[in-house]
């Protein structure tokens, strides 16, 4: 369902890139967000998580589960291969949920063979990010766009949360030798 409220709020949020800053938080994000859309809405934006731990509640939203059975399929995606490097049985590591991708197996072996731990994630980030620019298809000025928006916003403060910490860790080799 469209309403004024969606379109005005939705046209007023800055434009979100791979790789930039966030223009700013996430509970900055629900903040405004509450000004103009239900509680209820508020509440399934709060249900956005980009960490795989999702609960056990099943989402309603087609979207969430959309995003869900994605991110988990390659997060178990992730789990054969690095058990099948190790020689061990992945199934007790597996989850049930997600979706079976050819696609998504790949994603996951071109990650794992990249020797930047860093450069691996961000390439895994960015898989996440194309997945989120597909289910947002179709959807300009509706709950499901700002479910797209909640999941990049966590992106992004992710990587920023990543860059401090490397930075902070490089200043301090450097001040230390």
């Amino acid at each position: 369902m469209i309403t004024g409220n969606f379109v005005y709020l939705i046209s007023t949020l800055p434009m979100l890139q791979f790789g930039s800053k966030p223009p700013f938080s996430f509970e900055k994000f629900l903040q405004i967000c509450s000004r103009y859309i239900s509680n209820r809405d508020i509440e399934v934006l709060k249900m956005s998580s980009i960490s795989g731990e999702y609960g056990k509640k099943a989402p309603k939203i087609s979207t969430l589960k959309k995003w869900r059975d994605f991110d988990t399929a390659l997060r178990n995606e992730l789990v054969k291969i690095r058990a099948s490097h190790r020689r061990q049985d992945p199934i007790k590591y597996l989850r049930q949920d997600g979706i079976a991708d050819s696609f998504i197996t790949h994603i996951g072996m071109n990650a794992h063979r990249n020797p930047s731990v860093l450069e691996a994630e961000k390439m895994l980030d960015s898989a996440r990010w194309d997945a989120l620019d597909e289910l947002k298809l179709e959807h300009y000025f509706d709950l499901d766009f700002l479910i797209v928006y909640a999941h990049k916003l966590l992106i992004l403060e992710r990587w920023e949360r990543i860059e401090a910490a490397e930075e902070s860790r490089i200043l301090k080799e450097l001040v230390w030798q």
